[in-house]
């Protein structure tokens, strides 16, 4: 279960990527066009500020979604960067949800709890493995050195 998990949670992040990099664009073209400004700074700035935000953020997300993807792919666990990257993607995906809710409405804030849920339940599901295992093996060894 936790590949196709993994595999959705990635295609969803390339989904949103998109999605992201898209709205900047339109935002950075509306304030370029209307000569829009904010508190006397150069329209130019802030289109510019916009593009540069939607390309940054579209690439975390992109990167975010190839480490779940290499994860699904090859059916191990990411590494300590990736699980931190991953982790700060769903602490990231909780705050701007609690944001959503009041800015945007309830179907807007549904899809990022989603997408934390996703997040969560692939860092969960290739979380570290065999603690009951290693556990069980270290009694069975303490318990046959004792025999002996």
């Amino acid at each position: 279960m936790r590949r196709p998990v993994a595999i959705v949670t990635a295609l969803v992040l390339f989904g949103e990527a998109v999605g992201i990099f898209a709205v900047n664009a339109v935002l950075a073209t509306v304030a370029e066009n209307q000569n829009m400004s904010l508190a006397g700074m150069d329209p130019k700035a802030m289109s510019t500020g916009t593009w540069v935000m939607g390309g940054v953020s579209a690439a975390l997300l992109i990167g975010c979604g190839l480490i779940a993807l290499l994860a699904g792919v090859r059916d191990r666990s990411p590494g300590r960067f990736g699980r931190i990257t991953l982790i700060g993607c769903a602490v990231v995906h909780g705050v701007l949800g609690a944001v959503t809710v009041g800015l945007v409405g309830w179907a807007a804030f549904a899809f990022m709890m989603v997408v934390l849920a996703l997040l969560v339940l692939t860092l969960l599901s290739y979380g570290p493995e065999g603690r009951g295992e290693d556990s069980e093996d270290r009694v069975g060894d303490e318990a046959a050195r004792a025999a002996v």
